[in-house]
């Protein structure tokens, strides 16, 4: 029987998962995510593949519950960064600046490494969700301010902040673009006030 690393068995596989988590991310940081395979993944935690499997039904199913935790952690920088707001438009311009900074920082290089990789079925209504978690502040914010069409609102948003994320990727001054961004929608949602 393996050595448990923790006080119980519990924490144990917590921190097991954990660990093969952070190799599975460290291999599609370093490879994409077509590499992420059951053996790399083992071989990296130092483990049998057969211990990687205790958690994992296949390498597709990591890949999938890794997508949903890099997702939960943007979400949460996202809920933070409008957290301490009141006024609608000051909320939405804290969440486009927030997302536009995780990208700028580097942090989303996860996420795009696991963009083409396939998503098994059993996990496709959580990565949904915590797709759907991203927009909820965004969303909420929208309503406040009167923004008669969300889906419109957010296909704007989505449109311009994908624009400005190539253009960061491109090497141009991320400060720059999160800013003339934040100004450019901003000042559109404004028009879509009923």
């Amino acid at each position: 029987m393996p050595r448990i690393e923790t006080s119980d068995l519990a924490s144990h596989r917590d921190w097991r998962r954990a660990q093969l988590i952070e190799a599975a991310s460290s291999i599609a940081l370093e490879s994409g995510g077509a590499a992420i395979t059951v053996a790399a993944v083992a071989t990296r935690a130092g483990l049998s593949r057969t211990s990687v499997y205790e958690y994992f039904g296949s390498s597709a199913e990591l890949t999938a519950d890794l997508v949903i935790e890099e997702l939960h952690g943007f979400a949460l920088i996202l809920k933070d960064a409008v957290k301490e707001c009141t006024e609608p438009f000051s909320c939405i311009q804290a969440w486009i600046e927030a997302a536009l900074t995780y990208i700028s920082d580097g942090r989303h290089l996860l996420a795009k490494a696991l963009n083409a990789t396939s998503t098994p079925a059993n996990r496709a209504m959580a990565i949904g969700q915590a797709h759907r978690a991203l927009l909820a502040p965004l969303k909420n914010s929208l309503v406040q301010a009167g923004v008669v069409d969300i889906d419109q609102a957010l296909a704007f948003i989505q449109s311009i902040t994908d624009a400005a994320t190539k253009r960061i990727e491109a090497g141009r001054d991320a400060q720059v673009e999160i800013t003339t961004t934040t100004t450019f929608c901003i000042n559109g949602l404004r028009a879509l006030v009923s």
